[in-house]
């Protein structure tokens, strides 16, 4: 049912190259996709978490003679770093002898920065996201459209979460994830940095979901350095639990925001670092605007192509759009504001925003699912239709 999109940019992206690097944050997917892919075409799975899986590729070399012609998932790949080099040994005498695409797929929890490889595949592997579910794999699994628009907002798209059967058990899993990324993951990326500071500062961002990177205050709150509270973020970015969203610049003589935006990239994993268990209580919370809005943007940007490029803008006046995405092969960019509620207005601070960056396009993407004109150049549009809308443009 989920991910069929996916799984259709895998095979596409192994008729071009020999690996394919797929990434994304723990429990989106990643294992049982590939195993999928695998069991499809006869391949072989080798999980670098399990030590017998390990023990299996202690002669690397000969484990990929032996399975030359046939497609070999490596899972959790950065927990054996040196498979980098091997591969490219592996795919340049495999093109020799004709054996030229689909013969590799590893999978990743992090960035490539942080997979700690010593040997590039520059020319030889293509990278793919996979993002948590969005709103155009899970439509009407909670009865309506917009209970599950709802539910995927409450609980996130990790699937053991969005999926689970109750919200209390959704909650359990999500607190138990956060525990094992502060336990398991952190220790495995960077060495010696206490859990518990990591906690704390990934709480202080859920509280200020969307807000404006103050490195000296979150260095003030912390005791820590400024570069360490800059390395800090870097991994949690690089853990795809952080979005650094930056300030689009533009031609314009007004003093622009230069500071990024820092959002929890999944709702369910902020909510469960706040403490929301339920629908009520996240209607009931504080952080509950900031929290559709991140929700909206990160459904944007996982449906927006590759090459897209994205920001927001903001000025010293006033002026502000949520979200600024430079499509690729678009002549301007496209604005859009975010709204919580099924019934917005236009505001005069997107006005004033959108004949700065005279876009090609204006939205404010809202809470329902009707699409209206809302004043000169704008329209006002639901987030499942907006976002078909930007996978489609």
């Amino acid at each position: 049912m989920f991910r069929r999109r996916v799984s259709g940019q895998i095979r596409v992206a192994f008729s071009r190259q020999a690996a394919v690097g797929l990434l994304g944050p723990r429990q989106a997917g990643k294992t049982t996709l590939a195993r999928a892919v695998a069991e499809e075409v006869g391949g072989v799975v080798v999980d670098l978490e399990l030590s017998e899986d390990r023990a299996r590729v202690a002669d690397l070399p000969r484990f990929l003679r032996a399975n030359e012609e046939r497609l070999v998932v490596f899972d959790e790949i950065h927990r054996l770093p040196e498979v980098f080099a091997e591969l490219r040994g592996s795919i340049d005498d495999g093109r020799r002898r004709g054996l030229g695409t689909g013969r590799f797929l590893a999978l990743g929890s992090a960035s490539m920065q942080w997979l700690r490889q010593s040997e590039s595949l520059a020319g030889r592997i293509e990278y793919l996201d996979l993002n948590p579910l969005d709103v155009g794999e899970v439509e009407s699994v909670a009865g309506t459209l917009a209970g599950t628009v709802s539910r995927l907002w409450l609980r996130g798209g990790l699937p053991p979460s969005f999926l689970a059967e109750s919200d209390e058990d959704s909650v359990a899993f999500r607190r138990n994830l956060i525990r094992a990324y502060l336990e398991h993951d952190v220790p495995q990326f960077r060495p010696g940095l206490p859990a518990l500071v990591l906690e704390r500062l990934w709480t202080m961002l859920a509280h200020g979901q969307g807000g404006l990177l103050n490195t000296a205050k979150l260095a003030a709150s912390l005791a820590r350095s400024a570069p360490t509270v800059l390395a800090y973020l870097d991994l949690l970015e690089g853990l795809f639990l952080l979005r650094r969203l930056p300030p689009r610049h533009s031609n314009v003589k007004k003093r622009l925001v230069k500071s990024p935006r820092l959002y929890v990239r999944d709702t369910g994993l902020l909510h469960a670092l706040l403490g929301i268990r339920d629908l009520n209580g996240l209607l009931g919370h504080p952080v509950v605007g900031a929290s559709w809005e991140g929700f909206v943007i990160e459904t944007l940007l996982g449906a927006a192509p590759p090459g897209t490029l994205a920001g927001f803008y903001r000025t010293g006046q006033g002026a502000e759009a949520d979200l600024v995405l430079d499509l690729p092969g678009r002549p301007r960019p496209w604005a859009i504001e975010v709204k919580r509620t099924s019934a917005p207005r236009s505001t005069r601070s997107f006005t004033v925003a959108c004949q700065d960056l005279e876009p090609e396009r204006a939205f404010v993407v809202h809470g329902g699912e009707q699409r209206f004109p809302l004043g000169p150049g704008q329209e006002a549009i639901g987030l499942p239709e907006m976002a078909e809308l930007v996978r489609t443009f």
